[in-house]
């Protein structure tokens, strides 16, 4: 998935709240994991030496130096079909 399907599927997971636009939410994505000219708060985070973690999803952390995802109990279980 890139830039374009993963704010339309935020888009189609969000519509029962209202519509959002694809651009709020394209300035959202881009505030959260940057674009190649502006760095995003996750790789500010990194940068800075400190962990993000979204409880659920997993922790983004450094690890000899590079970015690393830990993937959360429930993203494992949910890619795993082990959910419920």
């Amino acid at each position: 998935m890139d830039r374009s399907g993963l704010i339309e599927a935020i888009g189609r997971k969000t519509a029962d709240g209202g519509e959002l636009p694809a651009d709020q939410i394209g300035r959202v994505v881009d505030a959260v994991f940057g674009t190649v000219g502006e760095a995003g708060a996750i790789a500010e985070a990194l940068k800075a030496g400190r962990t993000v973690t979204l409880v659920g999803f997993g922790s983004f952390h450094q690890v000899g130096g590079e970015a690393s995802l830990r993937p959360g109990k429930a993203l494992n279980e949910f890619v795993h079909d082990q959910v419920g």
